[in-house]
């Protein structure tokens, strides 16, 4: 199983190699967006899209909504996994 975390492409960094800056929640990293450059699209018109991007690539193209969906979801997760972390640790053997 993958996981895609969602991402906005917010500039283009090298448009020959398709790489492109996106923010997953204020982290920005450089990937590459050869998979979600559409036919008679060039580069640039990828910024402000959504994407989700797994190991540096941009995978394929969301909406806003699912995005912040998405994120919610991987946020409350993140919280239940703490919170059962911190309940293994109190835990009597």
């Amino acid at each position: 199983m993958c996981l895609g975390i969602p991402g906005k492409i917010v500039a283009i960094t090298d448009a020959n190699s398709k790489l492109a800056t996106v923010d997953v929640l204020g982290v920005r990293r450089e990937i590459n967006i050869a998979c979600v450059i559409g036919a008679g699209e060039s580069s640039a018109d990828c910024v402000g899209t959504w994407v989700l991007v797994h190991v540096g690539f941009a995978m394929s193209r969301i909406d806003e909504r699912e995005a912040q969906i998405t994120l919610q979801l991987l946020h409350e997760l993140g919280e239940a996994q703490a919170e059962a972390a911190t309940l293994r640790a109190g835990a009597v053997a």
